[in-house]
């Protein structure tokens, strides 16, 4: 047979060229703004209008009861097998104490923010976790412990 009669035209190599360097550039960019902090936009932090500083106790029976660290009263009695939001932040955050060497004396802070926004903090480690950012739902179930009243 013979070769192919309409024959394609090669790619121009200069267009290829200006792609590749225009992606490295893209990237280098980025990489620059995510070192330096220069040129990105952030916004400042909600200040925080109320917080709690809470301990949290596994109980023998697969509970878990929340104290309020200040003065040491029973906050809320998690039964087992109910809170699974609550459960899994917790048991992340412990395993973070456990790998840093921190104690589980030290108590957690829960802050609710102006704008709405609700994070829990772990002093120790220095880990934040934004609860809202996991639904209205999860957020909820750390909400119930922001109250002052004793279940």
């Amino acid at each position: 047979m013979g070769s192919p009669s309409h024959a394609h035209p090669p790619f121009p190599t200069a267009i290829l060229r200006a792609t590749g360097a225009m992606i490295v550039g893209v990237v280098l960019i980025v990489a620059f703004v995510r070192v330096t902090g220069i040129g990105a936009a952030t916004m400042p932090p909600a200040a925080a209008v109320e917080q709690r500083e809470l301990r949290f106790a596994d109980r023998d029976d697969g509970g878990i009861d929340v104290y309020d660290a200040r003065d040491g009263r029973l906050v809320r009695h998690i039964e087992p097998g109910t809170q699974g939001f609550l459960r899994g932040t917790m048991r992340g955050l412990a395993r973070e104490r456990k790998r840093q060497d921190v104690g589980a004396d030290l108590p957690f802070r829960l802050t609710a923010h102006a704008d709405g926004r609700m994070t829990l903090e772990d002093p120790g480690t220095g880990r934040s976790v934004d609860l809202g950012s996991f639904g209205p739902t999860n957020a909820a179930a750390f909400a119930q412990l922001m109250t002052r009243d004793r279940p």
